[in-house]
Formats: structure tokens, sequence, C-alpha cells
């Protein structure tokens, strides 16, 4: 059976530098009949393990640590057993999550993550977060982009350890150079392409977020 991607959005709250957002957040699941990944593991792990049914979940991939991205975690690695995959660069983010628990293993660029027979290829794409990766899908023609990028856009930088130049090197150098019909697929909201995104670059700049 061929690998396919599953979209659930779960819903919840965003929580940095004393405020708090309701967020609507995608969570996303490759894998085939048997086994799959999940993508962030946000807010409802009952909806995430409802849409796993019973595969086998070989991992939990996170592009970031912010709260919204992590926070049912905890849950779902208790419920599966699966291990919990971060870049090193967000464990401050992590920590404030989950003070007395590490991550499974770091993620690192150019790390290679297969499951279902198809590859997922991580870039460190730091600027939303220090940590901040992506995950390259050649043969389903697609990124996980996280809040790294967006349709219309950089993800945000105005928060405490983000860097507007940072992510536009980010994308710029890891994302832009992907073929344009690659399907961006996003931690928040509609997916776009990176052929539709690609020509906005310098408008981006210009506006600086």
């Amino acid at each position: 059976m061929a690998a396919r991607i599953e979209n659930i959005v779960t819903s919840g709250y965003f929580s940095l530098d004393g405020e708090s957002w309701d967020v609507d957040n995608n969570v996303w699941i490759v894998g085939d009949d048997t086994e799959c990944v999940v993508i962030d593991a946000a807010h409802d792990a009952e909806a995430i393990l409802a849409a796993i049914g019973d595969r086998t979940l070989k991992a939990i991939l996170l592009t970031h640590a912010h709260d919204d991205h992590i926070d049912a975690v905890a849950e779902l690695q208790a419920a599966t057993g699966a291990p919990v995959y971060l870049n090193d660069g967000d464990r401050m983010l992590w920590d404030r999550v989950y003070p007395d628990a590490r991550p499974s293993a770091a993620l690192v660029d150019g790390q290679i993550i297969p499951v279902a027979g198809v590859d997922l290829e991580v870039r460190h794409t730091p600027g939303h977060s220090p940590g901040a990766v992506c995950f390259v899908s050649s043969a389903l023609g697609t990124v996980f982009t996280g809040d790294t990028l967006f349709n219309g856009g950089p993800g945000a930088t105005g928060r405490s350890f983000s860097d507007f130049p940072t992510i536009i090197q980010s994308i710029s150098t890891k994302l832009l150079t992907l073929p344009a019909e690659t399907v961006v697929r996003t931690g928040h909201g509609d997916s776009t392409t990176i052929g539709a995104e690609a020509p906005q670059l310098a408008d981006w700049i210009a506006r600086g977020h």
C-alpha cells in the first residue's frame, strides 16, 4: 500500500511572552495502512490516536517546540510508545512545557526518516524558532513547513527566540529551491506551493514580516 498524507485540524491555545491566542493547528500523518509518523502533536491526542487507528506510530516528529505544536506529545507518546524527535535548538521551548522530560532524539539537518516506503528529509530552517525544521518528501512532492512558511509568507518573527532575517535566509536557501510544484503543507491554515510563494520573496523582505 502506497504512502499517503492525512490531515486533521485540532484547536487549542498558543502561549508565549505572557500572551495567549486561540489557534487551529494542522496535524499531519504520513504513512500507509501499517505504519505512520505524526508531524506536530497539537492539542488533541485522542483525535490523533483515532486518526492513527491500529497502525504502528513510528515517530512523533516536531517542526518546532512552541506549545501549540507539542502539547499533545506526552499523551500521544504514553499511548503509543513512539519516540519523539526535536531539533536541539528548541529545547528551551520544550522545557517550558515538559520540564521533567526529554525528547527521545534530536533532528539534524539532512537526516532521513523513512516511513511506509518513502523518506522524509529534515531541513533545519531557523527563524520562527532556533530549532525549527521542515520535512521534505520528494516522493510525495511535498514539504511540511510547520510555522516557517505559510500560504502568503514567512512565519511570525515578532516574539522571543525568533528573527526575520534568519527565517528569510532559511526559506530562500532551504525551501524556495524545491521544485515549483512542491506542495507546502503548513502548521496552520491552507496549503500552498513553492511556485506560488517564491515570486513573493521580495515583497516579504520589503514589508519586514
